[in-house]
Order: C-alpha cells, then structure tokens, then sequence
C-alpha cells in the first residue's frame, strides 16, 4: 500500500533524478573519494561528537543526518560515508552527547524492546534531547557547522533525514532552519503525529523544505489516521510532500544492524534499497 501527494510531473521528475543520482553514485563509490573526519561541534549545551563526510573534491550540498534510538554507531557510519560517495558532504552527529560519547550502545544485536531493563537504558539518552528547544538549537549548530565547511556549498539547500526517533528531529530541523533545509526524509519515523500541542506535525506551516515519509506497515497499523493528518497538514503549509506506507515492513526496516525483535527480522535490504532510492531522488529535485 502507498499515498502520495506529488504531481505526474514530479513524480516523472524524481524518477529521473534517481536514475542519474545512482550512476554517478556508482562512479563516486570509491573509497578514496570520501573524506571522513571525526569532529567536535560547539552547542548550547556543550560540545557534540560527531562523523563528517565528503566528496575529495569539490563544494556540495550538506546533509544532516538523524540516527534512530541507538545513536551514532558503525551503521551510519557507514550510511554517511554511502551518501558521501553520492555527492553530499554528511554530517552524522552523536545525538546524545550531552549523556555519553558515542558509540553509546556498542552491541545492539541482542536489545528487545519487550525487555524492561533494556527499554530502561533508553529514557536517560532521549530526555535531554527531547527537552524544550534542544533539538531545534543542536540543529542551528549542525546547520552552522555544515555551512562553515570548505566541503559544503552554501549555494545549494542543505537536506535533512531521519531514522526512527530521527523522523520528528528531521521536522524539528526543518522548522528551526527553514532557509537553509531544502529537503526533509523520515524513514520509519515515530512519533510524527500526537495529540499533544507540541506534536511535530504542528511545524509544517514553518518549513519550506520538499518532504518523504516512509512509514512502516506496523506503524500504520497501530495508527492508520496519521498519514493523513500529514497528508492534510503538508498541504495546508503548501508543501510537496510524498508518503509512502511500506506493506510488509516493519518500524527500523532501513537499518541493517537493528535486531530482530520476537524471532521476526527487522532490517528488509529490498526495502532499504528502495527507500535509498527515493532519498537520493529528492535530494537530486530539492538541493540543487
């Protein structure tokens, strides 16, 4: 099942913007065309540890990149350094640097979100993030940090995704830096639409960035209304907007190493692909 809110033309456009995106990844994918670096980024609240990448040469559009509730890790390690070799200068920060330096889960293969103690490890790492105008300030300072780069063209519109608990800080990103953030990408994304006054889809009317919600059967599932209170929201702000409902996938299908939960696989590599697919084609429409 999917629902989109494109047009014809756009969706002919995306497409052909996937098809040239993923050959010139495939020239770009060499290893020593990606520059990595480990850095330090100045917040409100202290310093966050982070992973930057980008093309050798060349000035490109930034990306911010958002992980899921197990933060910075070799997973999106190596996400950022994908990107990267596509043609975008990635910054992949520690999202719970003001706890812990990453990684802060360094095994995650066994975590069961049914097991007490495990989901208790979970509450610390989010709250101060979740605190009033943290995330949004953090994004200023990402945003900041990417502009100030040698690698990153302030020319082009920076893009923004996120994973999980990723896909409200992506909206969050999009609102506090709508002059920057041309692009906006939730990928299984929790927690998008609430019945609280501060629910991220609240924020539509402050961003101007083209948005992708790819969202799990499961999530859909246990709420079928939420697609279309985005649905209905984006076109209120008057933004371009596509959301998609991935049948069969389940919440965190887009990263590899998330661990099955109940004997059932979470990671879907056919369905990941084709998520990746659809961010490397937004991108390539909305950045420039």
């Amino acid at each position: 099942m999917s629902n989109h809110d494109y047009s014809r033309r756009e969706f002919v456009g995306w497409s052909a913007a996937a098809g040239l995106v993923a050959a010139s990844a495939s020239v770009a994918a060499a290893p020593a065309a990606v520059v990595e670096n480990d850095v330090l980024i100045k917040t409100a609240d202290g310093s966050c540890d982070a992973a930057f990448y980008h093309p050798r040469k060349g000035a490109n559009a930034g990306v911010l990149v958002w992980t899921d509730i197990f933060g910075l890790r070799p997973a999106f390690r190596e996400l950022g350094k994908r990107l990267a070799a596509a043609g975008y200068a990635v910054l992949v920060p520690n999202p719970f640097y003001r706890t812990a330096k990453s990684p802060v889960f360094t095994d995650i293969s066994s975590f069961s979100f049914m097991n007490e103690a495990d989901r208790a490890k979970l509450p610390p790492l989010v709250a101060p993030l979740n605190a009033a105008g943290a995330a949004e300030s953090d994004a200023r300072a990402y945003v900041a940090f990417l502009d100030a780069q040698r690698a990153v063209s302030k020319s082009k519109k920076i893009g923004t995704q996120g994973y999980c608990m990723g896909g409200p800080l992506v909206l969050k990103t999009a609102a506090a830096v709508p002059e920057r953030i041309g692009a906006a990408a939730s990928f299984h994304g929790g927690g998008l639409v609430t019945d609280k006054s501060d629910s991220p889809h609240l924020l539509m009317p402050k961003i101007r960035a083209r948005m992708y919600f790819a969202i799990a059967a499961n999530d859909d599932a246990r709420q079928p209304d939420a697609k279309e209170t985005l649905r209905t929201a984006c076109a209120a702000a008057s933004l371009s907007a596509e959301i998609e409902v991935y049948a069969g996938a389940q919440h965190g299908w887009c990263v590899p190493d998330m661990p099955a939960q109940n004997g059932t696989a979470i990671y879907s590599q056919p369905d990941a692909e084709r998520a990746w697919s659809k961010l490397l084609a937004l991108y390539a429409a909305a950045l420039g």
